[in-house]
Order: structure tokens, then C-alpha cells, then sequence
């Protein structure tokens, strides 16, 4: 079973061979010598070793005692740098991060967890819109971060993967067999209108048999085989399924998602987060 080293004891430990004796320790360590005392044979005991000579009027190291101090001073450096770090005024803050509803799953959670992980100090605040919302709250500069799903690519901007379009439905639905095809879309959603001209080109009668603004709505109304509805491949909710429909309705567009980036940055983090995203897309090739 491992064991923990205590930071702690090794801090009095380094601190007493440093300043060769317990009672300047424990004034520099701003303790009691009891205190320090006690943190070396607690260490010593769960090393099961003698790390200081004791015999002579000057504490010395015992040849373990020798050999721990090189790693003693390398943990407490790690330790301190991880504090100095992730606690800096510049890890501090907020960013907002912008993403269309429809993309926000899988890959973004685990962003964020990530994040969270290394840098708990920092505040991600999430906006959830359309592309065409994004963009612009992106240019009137109140996004550090978007995500966009678009058929081609602003200056600025970066293509983190090329999907395609794919048709959703309630699990064992129905829906999609029916004609003229019901379709279930957010009023400002950027695929209605490609998806819409694809069945005009294939000769297949649909109407817009659910509209919303929110995407639970269009989501609730799918699961209950009112309609059909598409999303980027991989982007699936989890009470939906990709219909399975052998030719009977077409092959749909496939669209970009971008990333863009605020010039210049607030914070380093920000580059951070951008680079977490890029590395969560890095592995979604396209089917």
C-alpha cells in the first residue's frame, strides 16, 4: 500500500540541516522546538530510519538523512511552485467561453473539469447560443473564447474538425418515416435551411412541425417521435439516437467547428483553455 510523505516534516527536516541545529529551525520556521522535534521522529519513524546524528554538540545528517535531503528540497520546491503558480493574481478571474448548444456535449464538460483541476481559481463562465449570437458577442469583444459550427471559416479563426450532418430521432421512432417529414428546429438554428433545401432536392415533402427557441424543447419533442431533427455526428444526446434510415432520406452537409480566440488575451489561462479545447477535438475525425 503506498505512503505519504509529510510536506510538513520535511519542511523542519530540510529546515534543520539547513541551519544546522533544532532551536534555529524552529525560529526560522516560527515553531516551538517541540514542534520540530517531533516532526523529525515522526519522519524518521516512517522511514524506519535515523536522518540525524544526535551525538555531536551540532546536529548532523546521517548518510539517509544525506540522502533525503536532495529529494526533500525537490518536493518542497514542486510544492511551493505548484502554490505560487496556480494562485498567482494571473490565475485569478473569469472567462467566458461561448458554445452552441448543440456541441456543448462530450467534449466540453471534460474541458471544464480540467481546467477546474489545474487552475481552481479561475471562473469559466459558459454561454450557450447560436453561432450567429456567439459571433457577434464575439465581436463586441464580451467572449474571450467561441466555438462555432459554419460552413467556412472568418479570419482569426481555426477549424478544429470537419463533421457531418446527421438525422436524430426518438429511439425505435417512427417519426421519420412519415411524410411529409416532420421536422423539429430552434428558430435561429444555422442547418435548417441546408437541411431543408436537401430534401427539396430529393423530392421529399417536409413542414416544420416543431419550432422553439430552446433546444430541451426541440430535444423533448424528438424523444416523443414528434419530429426529427439533426446535429453534428458525435454530438448526440444520450435520450436520442441517430436513425438508422438506409437511403430514405439524404446524406446532409457537413459543417465546420471552428475555434476563435481573443487577441490580445486577459490572462495566460485563457490560451490555456483554448488549447484544452483543441486537444479535445483533436481525436474526433470525421466519420
Amino acid at each position: 500500500m503506498p505512503r505519504n510523505l509529510d510536506l510538513t516534516a520535511l519542511r523542519s527536516f530540510v529546515a534543520v540541516a539547513d541551519a544546522g541545529g533544532v532551536t534555529r529551525a524552529a525560529g526560522f520556521l516560527n515553531l516551538t522546538q517541540s514542534a520540530v522535534s517531533m516532526q523529525i521522529k515522526r519522519l524518521e519513524d516512517m522511514l524506519e530510519l535515523e536522518l540525524l546524528d544526535r551525538s555531536a554538540r551540532r546536529v548532523a545528517l546521517t548518510a539517509a538523512g544525506e540522502q533525503l535531503l536532495g529529494y526533500a528540497r525537490r518536493m518542497l520546491h514542486l510544492n511551493d511552485e505548484v502554490f505560487g503558480r496556480l494562485t498567482h493574481d494571473a490565475y485569478e478571474g473569469e472567462i467566458v467561453l461561448g458554445v452552441p448548444h448543440d456541441i456543448v456535449y462530450p467534449a466540453i464538460p471534460q474541458v471544464l473539469r480540467r481546467l477546474h483541476a489545474d487552475y481552481p481559481r479561475m471562473k469559466v463562465n459558459l454561454i450557450s447560443s447560436f453561432t450567429r449570437v456567439l459571433k457577434a458577442q464575439f465581436a463586441r469583444g464580451e467572449c474571450d473564447i467561441i466555438l462555432t459550427t459554419e460552413d467556412d471559416l472568418d479570419p482569426g479563426g481555426e477549424t478544429l474538425v470537419e463533421l457531418p450532418l446527421v438525422w436524430i430521432g426518438a429511439p425505435g421512432g417512427s417519426a421519420w418515416k412519415q411524410r411529409p417529414l416532420r421536422l423539429a428546429y430552434e428558430h435561429h438554428c444555422i442547418f435548417r435551411t441546408g437541411v431543408q433545401a436537401r430534401l427539396d432536392a430529393a423530392g421529399i415533402a417536409w413542414e416544420m412541425a416543431v419550432e422553439s427557441e430552446q433546444t430541451r424543447a426541440i430535444e423533448a419533442s424528438v424523444s416523443a417521435d414528434l419530429a426529427v431533427h439533426t446535429v453534428l455526428a458525435g454530438s448526440e444526446p444520450p435520450q436520442l439516437e441517430r436513425i438508422a434510415h438506409h437511403g430514405a432520406l439524404p446524406d446532409l452537409e457537413r459543417s465546420k467547428v471552428n475555434l476563435y480566440v481573443a487577441d490580445p488575451v486577459h490572462s495566460p489561462v485563457v490560451e490555456v483553455l483554448a488549447d484544452l479545447v483543441r486537444r479535445a477535438y483533436a481525436g474526433r475525425a470525421a466519420p
